[in-house]
């Protein structure tokens, strides 16, 4: 086998092909076999080392930021439906205002044309065509038809 010896944790000679490769030049097959065989060791040395746990550090302030944070998205939600509630009540109490108005000038209306008919009607009791003296006079000429 070529490179590396597991059993043993040593680096093997490498051995030679037995076919010789007469395109590859020997430097660059030296180099790569050196290659190959420093790649191994480093994995072995790095597969060995000695490794630490690394524990989660949790701080104090993590917690109680995600109160803060959670407190704050409940005020939030309760102050949005507060709002909306007042929003809502605010339009409701326009509303009946503005119907109360719209009440107040349909009277209003109302009693102004009541008091223009009783004018009407007594502008038409009282006022006459002809004065009081001339009427019989105004009869005769009714009656004859002429104008």
């Amino acid at each position: 086998m070529n490179g590396f010896n597991q059993k043993t944790g040593t680096a093997a000679q490498p051995q030679p092909s037995l076919v010789p490769n007469p395109i590859v030049d020997p430097e660059l097959e030296q180099a790569l076999v050196d290659f190959r065989l420093s790649v191994h060791a480093w994995s072995e040395a790095e597969f060995n080392r000695p490794r630490t746990a690394r524990l989660p550090v949790h701080s104090a302030w993590r917690p109680m930021l995600a109160w803060a944070l959670g407190c704050m998205v409940v005020a939030g939600a309760a102050g949005g439906g507060l709002y909306e509630h007042h929003r809502e009540t605010v339009e409701r109490q326009l509303a009946q205002q503005r119907i109360a108005h719209e009440k107040q000038l349909a009277a209003q209306k109302k009693a102004q044309e009541a008091d223009e008919n009783l004018l009407a009607n007594v502008d038409n009791d009282v006022s006459r065509s002809v004065p009081a003296a001339m009427e019989p006079l105004a009869q005769l000429m009714e009656d004859n038809g002429t104008n």
